[in-house]
């Protein structure tokens, strides 16, 4: 009885979750007002601007527009694998990604996501090579490679680890209380 009780406080703990999800929905807006905000700028200054300065203000759209997908994929897989599933039934438009990534997928999409923000930086410092000085130009480096190496080592380990099983179809996922086919 108390195991039960206690099973069922532990479940109905994952709504917990969903207010940060609502918060990234806040951040992703706030994301957007900086794109507007950049794209503005990068408008306004397309004709007088220099090449340079066009392609940096194009990574600047590119690096905004990556972060906003990240924070989308965090949000939808994050809320299907840890509070409840979203019915896609009233959705035409559902993108057929979502609600196919496991946990393992969220990491390796979460974690190439921030390799791909950092080669943005990274290149975007290397074209603007004359404003960086060479430490900040080093740490740069060195924090990408650390992304890249850290990326590939959780790669490794969850195919070592047994996890690099292809995610279920969405219709196929198991009724509300019935174990999935790995056992959870």
């Amino acid at each position: 009885m108390i195991e039960k009780n206690l099973e069922k406080f532990l479940f109905a703990s994952r709504w917990l979750m969903a207010p940060f999800y609502v918060a990234l929905v806040i951040a992703l807006a706030a994301l957007l007002v900086k794109a507007v905000q950049h794209t503005i700028h990068f408008a306004m200054h397309a004709v007088t601007g220099t090449e340079s300065e066009l392609i940096l203000g194009v990574l600047s759209l590119v690096d905004l527009t990556l972060t906003g997908s990240l924070i989308v994929i965090v949000i939808f897989s994050g809320y299907e694998n840890f509070v409840s599933r979203i019915d896609q039934s009233d959705h035409k438009d559902w993108p057929e990604w979502m609600g196919t990534i496991d946990f393992t997928g969220l990491k390796l999409k979460l974690l190439s996501s921030i390799v791909a923000i950092s080669a943005i930086q990274l290149l975007r410092a290397f074209l603007d090579i004359k404003n960086v000085n060479d430490r900040d130009l080093w740490w740069q480096t060195g924090i990408h490679m650390v992304f890249v190496v850290s990326g590939l080592l959780l790669a490794l380990t969850d195919r070592l680890g047994g996890d690099h099983h292809p995610p279920a179809k969405p219709d196929a996922r198991p009724e509300s209380g019935a174990a999935s086919p790995d056992g959870h």
